[in-house]
């Protein structure tokens, strides 16, 4: 990578972290600590607060994605983050469950990821942008990792309020390191070719992988409405919770980094991308037949989040790369605000969905609609053939669009 390369994936990928950090703290707590809000008693009710904010996210990413290819990447950045930042402090405020799901849909309408996606891409070669995605998706994998850690131990002492106040002094945060660090944007048509938005909608490649990443968060947020009770019934207490995820997410990043860099290289990148659905399949299959035996084993469930993660982080890294990679130069920033609504559809689905199939069903319905999605995503995926080409060496500066 270039010095501008270098310093666009870094504070790009901070970027994302902050954000994704103030979102992942909730997760492995929220089923928990929003039920004892008044409303909280209700399953369905609380799936919808938590996957919310994917909804209105889903209905914003398109015209943001569409509104940085315009008026620049940075300025959509700094709006998006704002209001994240006062989404957040209204659910910090949120004496009940219904003001809860309000926050939480307006911290999705700070609906940045195409944007920040985008102006990574428009800083980065082909050749170097799987590795600049890559750090972008172990940011997000290690606020995760994190999040499962501090989550527990924050709720406990500041509570599910005090958690979402940090969040918005995260993502305010995050406004100074637009600001201030994220270099300057390479220079773009001044006026954009028609019809970007109608190729990106009949690219059967990007359709592809719109769907792919819709199934992989809609999958990752029901697990979760799920996996916290599955580890209490087994015996170990939420506080400690962590001492399963983090060992897991760390031993996925070895494996992402052993695996998935080493094949693209190689031109397997195809067999990788597969081979890694296939995997979360089979992990669907291995909690439910773990939800259908009268004793929980904390050691298997240990496993399987394992070879969740190692799937899940080849996924996060290669996805978003692949197709900035197949987009329109010109339309970048609205193919990847489509396929940035895909995610936060399947966020909203996982929790809306997932709370309601948990709350008709029971866990083992839940695990089962999951795998037929994955087994789904796998036959969609196949016929996919990974984009070839590549740029011209640079000469210290990153290509113009």
């Amino acid at each position: 990578m270039t010095a501008t390369e270098r310093r666009a994936s870094v504070s790009l990928a901070s970027i994302f972290a902050l954000r994704m950090l103030g979102l992942f703290l909730v997760l492995p707590v929220f089923a928990l600590e929003a039920a004892r809000f008044p409303g909280g008693d209700d399953p369905a009710r609380v799936g919808l607060a938590m996957g919310v904010y994917g909804l209105t996210q889903a209905l914003l990413q398109i015209p943001f994605g569409i509104a940085s290819d315009h008026w620049g990447r940075k300025r959509v950045m700094l709006a998006g983050l704002l209001v994240f930042a006062l989404g957040s402090f209204l659910a910090a405020w949120a004496p009940d469950l219904n003001w809860l799901t309000a926050g939480r849909s307006l911290q999705g309408a700070g609906a940045i990821s195409a944007a920040i996606t985008a102006l990574l891409a428009d800083c980065t070669r082909d050749q170097v942008r799987t590795k600049a995605m890559a750090l972008v998706g172990v940011s997000i994998a290690l606020m995760f990792a994190l999040s499962l850690v501090a989550g527990p131990l924050l709720a406990g002492s500041i509570g599910l309020h005090g958690i979402f106040a940090l969040t918005g002094a995260l993502a305010l945060a995050g406004m100074a390191v637009v600001r201030w660090w994220v270099p300057a944007e390479p220079p773009r048509h001044a006026a954009p070719p028609r019809g970007g938005m109608r190729a990106v909608l009949k690219d059967p490649g990007l359709l592809r992988l719109d769907f792919g990443v819709f199934v992989l968060h809609a999958v990752q947020l029901a697990m979760w409405m799920a996996i916290p009770g599955l580890l209490v019934a087994a015996g170990l207490d939420k506080a400690l919770h962590w001492q399963v995820y983090l060992p897991a997410v760390v031993g996925s990043f070895l494996v992402m980094g052993l695996t998935l860099f080493p094949l693209e290289r190689r031109g397997h990148l195809r067999a990788a991308f597969l081979g890694a659905v296939g995997l979360i399949f089979l992990v669907q299959l291995g909690l439910l037949w773990e939800t259908a035996t009268a004793a929980h084993h904390l050691g298997l469930l240990g496993g399987l989040l394992f070879l969740f993660f190692c799937g899940f982080n080849v996924l996060e890294a290669s996805q978003p790369s692949l197709a900035s990679r197949l987009a329109p130069a010109h339309a970048r920033g609205a193919a990847l605000g489509v396929y940035n609504t895909a995610q936060s559809l399947g966020f909203f689905a996982g929790g809306a969905v997932g709370g309601w199939i948990i709350k008709a069903h029971g866990p083992g319905a839940l695990f089962m609609a999951c795998a037929g999605l994955m087994l789904l995503w796998l036959l969609v995926a196949w016929p996919m053939r990974a984009p070839g080409g590549r740029e011209p060496a640079p000469v210290g500066q990153p290509v113009k669009l």
